[in-house]
């Protein structure tokens, strides 16, 4: 009898989305003009490498999952349920602009992940994928 796989709190998805914006803030840093291309495309990317892992999903344990097959995030899914994030990441060299909707759009997942019964957040909902702690 298998176990239905845990959705992954609040807590465990912050913490590995931080540890993939430092990597990405190391990457800009030692490579400014090419990293913050390289940093776009792992932001977008991302969730579709090591079997439905990003880097800091994957030290954290946790794993994109589709809600649907209960298969890995593929980079198409990875695409789409970043794609929020990455035009903010865009958007954040406008001074006021880019800082206000990153902002707005960070409330506005943190709300949809707290009123969710499953734990989704807007990009979740756009690539139909779930979050889950790794057995």
């Amino acid at each position: 009898m298998s176990e239905e796989p845990r959705s992954a709190g609040l807590l465990l998805r912050t913490a590995a989305k931080v540890l993939d914006f430092i990597l990405i803030a190391a990457v800009v840093e030692i490579i400014p003009r090419a990293g913050f291309l390289a940093g776009l495309a792992y932001l977008l990317l991302s969730d579709g490498l090591f079997d439905g892992r990003s880097i800091g999903k994957k030290l954290i344990k946790l794993k994109v999952v589709s809600s649907e097959t209960r298969q890995p995030c593929t980079f198409r899914d990875s695409i789409l349920r970043n794609s929020t994030f990455a035009l903010g990441y865009l958007l954040w060299l406008i001074p006021w602009i880019g800082w206000i909707f990153i902002v707005i759009i960070s409330a506005l997942e943190l709300v949809l992940i707290l009123g969710s019964e499953e734990g989704k957040r807007l990009g979740d909902e756009f690539a139909k994928t779930s979050v889950i702690e790794e057995t």
